[in-house]
């Protein structure tokens, strides 16, 4: 005689725990799941966030850049109109002197019997009317001019006999340039300058 068994009971147990099992697994998955796109997430937004702060902080670094360059600028411009402002000092004070020096080289290179009538400066260039006895007196003028350390490159550009009074002269319109005469050595300088007085 036989004996009979019911394994339904036993098969639905097994059944019922092995779906248990895969529900546990599952919400186990999707919990780790969850776990790692939480802390990715987490990750990356404090990267985010870093990031942005550095960002910031280059913004607000790039801003006092370009105020410190603003002003940089304004300084520029400022010692650029110092030094433009200097550069007119310089040039009216040399020319003042300049001045001097040609009415000085003037007188001490006229010859006699020449007289002028009008001087006239334009920068570096001089235009001279005046009368002389002979048309050789203009000459020598010319001569000596070539000699100056201060005047250069005479051209006479008309000479006519006119009566003055009762004087027959030459009337001449002459140009002529001024030069500066090189500047000397610093050894030179040296030299020149006086001794300092010994003391006792």
């Amino acid at each position: 005689m036989s004996a009979r068994i019911n394994l339904l009971p036993h098969r639905e147990e097994r059944r019922k725990r092995a779906r248990a099992h895969f529900a546990v697994l599952a919400g186990m998955t999707a919990a780790l799941g969850l776990v790692i796109v939480g802390a990715g997430w987490l990750f990356y937004s404090g990267r985010i966030s870093n990031q942005d702060d550095r960002n910031r902080f280059m913004k607000a670094e790039i801003a006092k850049l370009d105020k410190e360059i603003d002003e940089i600028k304004e300084v520029k411009e400022k010692i650029e109109a110092l030094l433009a402002r200097k550069r007119i000092i310089e040039t009216l004070q040399t020319d003042r002197v300049q001045t001097v020096n040609l009415m000085n080289e003037l007188v001490r290179q006229m010859p006699e019997g020449v007289y002028l009538k009008s001087v006239k400066q334009s920068g570096p260039n001089i235009d001279l009317v005046g009368y002389a006895q002979s048309n050789a007196r203009v000459s020598t003028l010319m001569r000596n001019i070539e000699s100056s350390p201060w005047l250069t490159n005479p051209n006479l550009v008309e000479i006519k006999a006119v009566n003055v009074g009762k004087m027959r002269v030459s009337e001449f319109n002459l140009k002529l340039g001024m030069k500066r005469p090189a500047a000397p050595d610093a050894k030179d300088a040296a030299k020149a300058a006086p001794a300092p007085a010994k003391k006792g």
